[in-house]
């Protein structure tokens, strides 16, 4: 995503950010405080007009790596919002997890796990961080969350979790719940938790829920994550191999061409070639 910072006091903290240099951050904010609830006028969607602190993040990605220096910059911006007792603090530190968690530049820096530590050191919702950490695959941060107390719902059981641990979660879940776990189980290519729903009677056609790439079925995000066994185990369970995702209109054979996910792609035109 390309950002245009027209703030220049804003843009030279972004810079120190990005540099990891926390000293002369905590100087720009000694001199600018307002800088901590100010709103760049910038982004868009789950990144528009950003905060500060939203960049330790590095989600969405500008820069391949985050500096070494981002969990000490992250220190000095949660102790800032604190410190100045700033109104919208733990809606901004809540978002901040949220990125930190469904981001793969701050796992593939090293980082997510000590990121998500000091976010939740302040108090952010780590339940609120769960679902786009699942949603978008990140199975350490998945784990971290649920180490600092988040929620081990049947979403989470069915990503990380064992098929007898997530048919004990079944029995007191609700359906929305297990409209979720389907989705995450499709999405992390669980065959052996796909096979504890499909038992519990999982609607397999259905469209996911808000959150969890709403727009296609279990048997698209199967395809995407490129888990033969779970496509199967989604057809042999009676799942269509023709409906269309609402957004490309794309059938699961479709999306495992365009995704070049070959081996279920032969697989799906086999099982759809009429019998000779």
């Amino acid at each position: 995503m390309l950002l245009t910072l027209s703030d220049p006091r804003f843009l030279r903290a972004v810079d120190a950010i990005d540099a990891g240099d926390a000293a002369a951050l905590a100087a720009l904010i000694a001199a600018h405080p307002s800088l901590l609830s100010t709103r760049a006028e910038t982004g868009e969607g789950y990144f528009a007009r950003p905060y500060l602190v939203w960049f330790v993040a590095g989600n969405p990605v500008r820069r391949a790596r985050l500096s070494p220096g981002i969990v000490e910059v992250a220190d000095t911006l949660l102790r800032a919002l604190a410190v100045h007792d700033i109104a919208d603090r733990a809606a901004q530190i809540d978002t901040t997890l949220a990125l930190v968690a469904s981001g793969r530049v701050a796992r593939e820096s090293g980082v997510q796990c000590a990121l998500i530590d000091r976010c939740a050191d302040a108090g952010a919702n780590v339940d609120g961080a769960m679902l786009p950490a699942l949603a978008h695959r990140e199975t350490d941060a998945v784990r971290q969350l649920v180490a600092r107390g988040a929620t081990a719902s049947a979403a989470v059981e069915a990503a990380v979790g064992t098929p007898d641990a997530l048919a004990q979660r079944l029995a007191a879940s609700t359906d929305a719940q297990r409209r979720e776990a389907l989705a995450v189980a499709a999405l992390y290519g669980r065959a052996d938790t796909l096979a504890v729903l499909i038992a519990a009677g999982a609607d397999l056609d259905a469209y996911s829920p808000a959150g969890l790439h709403p727009h296609a079925t279990a048997l698209h995000h199967a395809v995407d994550a490129g888990s033969l066994d779970a496509v199967k185990a989604l057809v042999a369970a009676g799942a269509s191999t023709a409906l269309r995702d609402r957004i490309h209109g794309g059938t699961p054979l479709a999306w495992a061409r365009h995704l070049g996910r070959d081996v279920i792609a032969y697989w799906l035109e086999d099982y759809a070639a009429p019998p000779t």
